[in-house]
């Protein structure tokens, strides 16, 4: 095991740290320090993810958290103790949000960091380093390290953790939960989720060249800047009222390849694995495609499939990398087969929110966020349902 941040004694001290009040000045000036050597990282405006964490980390934002989640009463607010995080592999920035968000509740962490070798997360650790050197009464708080599967470590920081927030889906949370957790620790878990786009064809005619431009941009944001690994990263895209509006649907694929043709690169698997799922789709008997409708594929980067309808099965067929099925509603209900899915997580729109409603009054299981496409990897404090500020914050009740 690699400690990237912290070391041994500290992890061994936490247990016997005391917890601190969320959102404390100590706690603000710390991440808005972070926020500001974020922002001077020599090439880092070439991580929009990584940058999106340092407009996260200001003052002004975390500020306007403290105003929203910090209870006002009569009694005592504090953290947990110990939050024992485990990042997903695959999801560079993640595991910055998850150590930040315990530590604004008042806890110390312990963040398994992703296994993957990201250039954000070497940049965001010197960081974290430089900003210790200003605010060692962090240090106590913070402890990153990184490890493969072995189990007797996840027994370890499990044995000592009061809460234990596991982001790596299904077989990570299987795998985790091998290890065993005191009586009075939480556990919060994020399983596999998926995501999709909805943009009304309608508005999208009416948007100006700079917002369709920014649209493009958003929606590139949203997935090929985690290679569509992110639960909230749309894997299918809905149009709406798009009857007519072909052009409308081309243009905004043409200008998405533009970016991808001048960024994105990816390794050959991705596309092995991307051309094998388009198969598999091309087989499924209830769904017929037609492939390349509004796109020029000039190479499997940007791969857009047009299906004739949405079944439940659908979510079989989503693969990384640049790959969208793509469907042409008549009214929003027709996304509740895929909504009714306890697993779909986030809807991505362009358009007027209040087209959801239908949609969100049938009672569908699935559905945990709506946001504007650009925003889906924008992180809060509620996530996948769960008010992620009180899981982690205790209240000393005092009448």
């Amino acid at each position: 095991m690699e400690y990237l941040a912290g070391s041994k004694e500290i992890v061994e001290s936490m247990p016997k740290l005391h917890s601190r009040e969320p959102f404390t000045p100590a706690i603000l000036e710390f991440c808005d320090d972070i926020a500001k050597e974020l922002m001077r990282v020599p090439n880092g405006r070439n991580y929009p993810d990584m940058i999106t964490l340092g407009f996260w980390l200001r003052k002004a934002s975390t500020e306007a958290l403290r105003k929203r989640f910090a209870i006002k009463d009569e009694n005592v607010h504090l953290g947990r103790g110990v939050i024992f995080h485990v990042a997903p592999s695959n999801v560079p920035v993640n595991f910055a949000y998850s150590l930040f968000m315990g530590l604004l509740c008042g806890n110390a962490n312990i963040v398994r960091v992703p296994s993957g070798d990201f250039p954000q997360v070497s940049m965001i650790i010197d960081v974290i380093h430089k900003a210790l050197c200003r605010h060692p009464d962090m240090a106590p708080y913070i402890c990153l390290v990184k490890y493969g599967h072995e189990q007797e470590i996840n027994d370890h920081f499990s044995a000592i953790c009061d809460v234990r927030i596991v982001w790596g889906g299904d077989a990570t949370i299987a795998e985790i939960r091998k290890s065993p957790l005191p009586p009075r620790a939480a556990e919060v878990t994020f399983s596999d989720r998926f995501s999709l786009a909805v943009i009304d064809a309608d508005v999208y005619h009416m948007m100006n060249e700079q917002e369709k431009s920014e649209l493009a941009r958003g929606f590139y944001n949203d997935t090929y800047l985690t290679d569509q690994n992110a639960c909230t990263s749309p894997r299918v895209v809905v149009w709406l009222n798009s009857i007519g509006k072909e052009a409308e649907r081309k243009e905004f694929w043409s200008r998405l390849w533009e970016i991808v043709d001048k960024e994105y690169v990816f390794q050959d698997i991705q596309g092995v694995n991307k051309l094998t799922k388009k198969y598999l789709l091309a087989a499924d008997a209830e769904i017929n495609i037609k492939e390349g409708k509004f796109i020029e594929n000039k190479d499997n980067r940007l791969i857009c499939v047009e299906i004739d309808k949405l079944t439940e099965n659908l979510p079989a067929y989503f693969d990384n990398a640049g790959f969208f099925p793509e469907y042409a509603a008549e009214d929003i209900s027709e996304l509740s087969i895929l909504c009714n899915d306890s697993r779909c997580q986030t809807i991505g729109y362009a358009g007027k929110r209040e087209m959801f409603a239908p949609l969100i009054k049938m009672g569908v299981k699935g559905i945990d966020r709506i946001v504007p496409i650009g925003k889906t990897l924008d992180f809060d404090f509620i996530w996948d349902g769960f008010n992620l500020y009180e899981r982690l914050v205790r209240t000393v009740v005092i009448y």
